[in-house]
């Protein structure tokens, strides 16, 4: 097992994989920019390193400077979070080069997932159901890509090979408007992600957005753990997630899973990941996959018992996984939900850096909470609005939306805004009560909410 690992990301990610450190007996090497300087998990540290100013390019993304803090820190593998750095092949390259372990997949993987096309292409070799559309990268001659689309069927989404984040995509809903949606998002690809090449797929008009969690070791050993429901999300930012996906069959989860499992297998994945799906009429299909673990993976973890950012440093040190996929279905039991806890406006979404003058999390039976904040912190207006996860765990959905209820009405919250009042809405909201709401539904719900 690592003695020593550098932990190269920041917020309540920093502190979670600090937290499994100290359970595992590593010491842990925070890197913080300026900004950061009192964050929690810097006063905690075992050792810190200030690695350049507030601007992310100058501080976390600075690869250069992240390499040199673990040599001189002796650290021996290197931890890159989940956000960006964990999903950059050249970075997982530099890594090893240096001659540290990457906790993650190896950077062949990070670039065929990376890449949108590779990706959907390797899914349809290992048998994983993916959204009609054109095999690979679109034509240049309008004809052919006139030609795809009729064979697909209108609406159609025109996506970048290379993007993510919900940035880089056109709905098209008649031929007319095909060739010029296809040459703008080119356009857009090439400005924003250094590579042209588009694709198209069917648009689903009504769709969930349902993620498997996988895990893989070294020694050609995989495993998924269930599937959560992300569909309550406005403009690909997830609000709300929750474990299971509710009304989905068991049998469907179980087949879709054992895919995913066999396409880790086939691409030699190691770690942790995630294969993210569009739901529709009793269909799955795939859309990426994210090659590290997600914000929302506590639900998983509520509900299958196993702690995954530990399991994915236990792997990386070359350990088999300590379950098997039997072992993990038959400990699944209950359900959970996890809310986001933003600095925000609730219903603008507008950022509300400053400084917290009061904070009060919530307690409880089945009631968790991953947080980087405290009394008199400072939430700089450099990074994401991201302050919290608000996690309650129940026998059935029920329990653990009234626990969530019940939490929320207790945090307290003073010198900034937060997105609790939305959270507080929506846990009363009959249609998200029922469950199974689609991806549309927030952006719907919201539009109303402004016409009252």
């Amino acid at each position: 097992m690592f003695k020593k690992i550098l932990v190269a990301n920041r917020g309540e990610i920093a502190l979670r994989i600090q937290r499994a450190c100290r359970e595992m007996g590593i010491k842990a090497v925070m890197v913080y920019s300026e900004a950061d300087r009192d964050a929690k998990y810097v006063k905690l540290a075992d050792e810190a390193v200030c690695i350049g100013p507030a601007a992310s390019p100058l501080s976390y993304l600075n690869m250069p400077a992240i390499i040199s803090a673990a040599e001189v820190t002796d650290a021996e593998a290197i931890h890159p979070g989940y956000g960006f750095l964990s999903e950059n092949a050249d970075f997982a390259e530099r890594v090893e080069q240096s001659g540290f372990q990457f906790i993650g997949p190896t950077a062949e993987s990070i670039r065929i997932m990376g890449d949108k096309v590779s990706a959907k292409q390797a899914m349809i070799k290992a048998g994983v159901p993916c959204v009609p559309g054109s095999d690979g990268e679109l034509p240049d001659d309008p004809a052919q890509i006139k030609r795809i689309a009729k064979a697909v069927g209108y609406p159609v989404i025109i996506k970048a090979a290379g993007g993510g984040g919900g940035r880089g995509m056109r709905v098209v809903h008649t031929e007319a408007a095909l060739v010029n949606a296809v040459q703008m998002t080119k356009a857009e690809a090439g400005a924003a992600f250094g590579n042209p090449a588009v694709y198209m797929e069917k648009f689903l008009q009504n769709p969930r957005h349902v993620e498997i969690q996988v895990l893989a070791d070294k020694h050609k050993n995989a495993v998924y753990l269930g599937e959560r429901d992300c569909s309550m999300q406005r403009r690909h930012q997830k609000v709300i997630e929750e474990a299971p996906a509710p009304g989905i069959p068991r049998r469907l989860v179980e087949k879709v899973g054992e895919r995913c499992v066999a396409a880790c297998k086939k691409i030699n994945y190691r770690g942790a990941g995630t294969f993210e799906f569009l739901y529709e009429n009793g269909e799955f299909y795939f859309i990426e996959m994210n090659t590290r673990v997600q914000v929302e993976h506590p639900v998983t973890e509520m509900i299958t018992g196993v702690d995954i950012v530990r399991t994915q440093i236990m792997v990386a040190a070359g350990e088999k996984l300590p379950f098997t996929q039997r072992e993990v279905n038959n400990q699944m039991r209950g359900h959970a939900i996890e809310c986001r806890i933003n600095a925000e406006d609730p219903y603008s979404f507008m950022p509300s850096p400053g400084r917290v003058s009061m904070w009060h999390m919530p307690g409880g039976p089945g009631v968790r909470v991953d947080s980087h904040v405290y009394n008199n912190y400072f939430v700089p207006p450099n990074y994401d609005s991201m302050i919290g996860k608000l996690i309650t765990y129940g026998d059935t959905r029920e329990q653990a939306m009234a626990r969530m209820r019940t939490a929320l009405s207790e945090v307290v919250v003073e010198g900034i805004k937060t997105n609790v009042p939305l959270h507080q809405d929506l846990m009363v909201d009959a249609k998200f009560a029922e469950g199974g709401t689609n991806i549309h539904y927030l952006e719907h719900w919201l539009e109303q909410r402004k016409k009252r």
